[in-house]
């Protein structure tokens, strides 16, 4: 099943942002059942069951918990949610350039944070 979702987040990756692979070292990984994306050793994307999401800003968050656009991740159904980090609805991951955006806005702030 993992090759499923690491099929799925490179998938979506390199369709909306596909420079990042140059511009910085890129890496998938398991994590809980899933896969995660991480650049420069630091995990900005997830991908599994519950979908794909990434890691945010607060105020982009809110925004998108705000219009349903998406929802907060939790890795198991009885588990804990992970605040920073939302997963996208499939009208988002979809939509390229909107993708191309919460993407690279999810990459700067995990690599400022």
């Amino acid at each position: 099943m993992d090759n499923v979702y690491q099929e799925t987040i490179r998938a979506l990756i390199a369709q909306a942002y596909p420079e990042l692979v140059a511009t910085h070292r890129l890496e998938f990984k398991n994590v809980f059942g899933a896969v995660g994306g991480y650049v420069n050793d630091r995990i900005f994307a997830s991908c599994g069951k519950f979908g794909f999401a990434l890691r945010l800003p607060p105020e982009m968050l809110l925004a998108l918990f705000r219009e349903k656009e998406a929802w907060h991740l939790k890795y198991f159904p009885n588990g804990h949610v992970k605040k920073e980090y939302a997963v996208l609805h499939k009208r988002i991951l979809e939509d390229k350039d909107r993708l191309r955006m919460l993407l690279k806005k999810s990459v700067q702030y995990t690599l400022l944070s």
